[in-house]
């Protein structure tokens, strides 16, 4: 009876164990839905460069075995095979990778299709400084990684860093952030806006206009910004956009044009944050309509 008991004590153990073991691995994602994992994923696939580079960052680069076209950075992540857009995925060729767990945003709508076929799928999609702070824990979870956090702080004082390098006499430029062609633009409310609010910037893209809209290009010329900030891909014609040429920072030449790789640290909600502060604080410093003239 004693070693019934010793043994049923002991099987009381490892079950509760094997249970939190399981606790451990489970991740609720962006959906609501919460996935189960029976350890660390040891392959996987990202479909969002944000994803990518988070995953890279807490330092387990190696475990990605495919990723979107768009992921190029860190340059090691070139070499591994591509699987599509983030809106396109190729659903075989994910598959064809034998992923533990592939790393999604919610407007991929491809979760359902690859959950259908037993693969299993984690949706986060970070659009504001707090989403990125909780993708960042949520990825921590899923990989174990015990100091997650560390990377966020990082951020933070990157961000906080390049908001202090901004002289006082400088602030309160209106500024226009254009994302992509369309036009679409960096609202207050998105991770850009929040940004450029914490250097001192004025969005003309107000938060009610939602995160990332699409505007009426006349809305832009009336609002007329001091500022533009705009990506290479997206730069052509700018001159030429009507009523374009009447715009404050066209006018006195204050746009600034960022190539590829700046381009796309400034739009991807992740480690690369901070460096995307220095460039916009940087922007705002050189092209201030205040310099050598003191705020209206």
């Amino acid at each position: 009876m004693k070693h019934q008991n010793l043994f049923r004590w002991a099987l009381a153990c490892a079950t509760l164990l094997g249970s939190l073991a399981v606790q451990a691995a489970a991740v609720t994602d962006d959906r609501g839905v919460t996935v189960t994992f029976n350890g660390v994923p040891q392959r996987m696939v990202s479909i969002l460069p944000s994803l990518t580079e988070s995953v890279c960052e807490l330092g387990h680069c190696a475990r990605l075995v495919g990723v979107d076209r768009y992921s190029n950075y860190p340059e090691s992540v070139q070499k591994l095979p591509k699987v599509g857009g983030g809106i396109d995925p190729n659903v075989e060729a994910i598959v064809a990778l034998r992923p533990d767990v592939v790393l999604a945003a919610k407007s991929s709508r491809v979760a359902e299709r690859l959950e259908a076929l037993g693969i299993k799928v984690v949706v986060l999609e970070p659009k504001s400084h707090a989403d990125v702070q909780r993708v960042l824990l949520k990825l921590g979870q899923l990989l174990e990684v015990a100091d997650a956090q560390r990377v966020w702080r990082a951020i933070e004082a990157g961000v906080a860093a390049a908001g202090q390098s901004i002289p006082r006499g400088l602030l309160g430029a209106k500024v226009y952030f254009e994302v992509n062609p369309g036009p679409y633009a960096a609202g207050e409310s998105s991770f850009i806006g929040e940004t450029l609010k914490r250097l001192g910037a004025q969005n003309i893209v107000t938060a009610d206009l939602g995160p990332f809209p699409k505007l009426n290009p006349e809305f832009i010329v009336r609002a007329n910004p001091d500022v533009i900030l705009i990506g290479q891909r997206s730069a052509d014609g700018l001159q030429q956009r009507p009523g374009w040429q009447g715009i404050r920072a066209l006018r006195e030449q204050r746009v600034c044009i960022f190539p590829s790789d700046e381009a796309d640290a400034l739009i991807r909600p992740g480690p690369r944050m901070a460096e995307g502060a220095r460039l916009m604080a940087k922007c705002l410093v050189d092209k201030s309509p205040y310099r050598g003239l003191g705020k209206p």
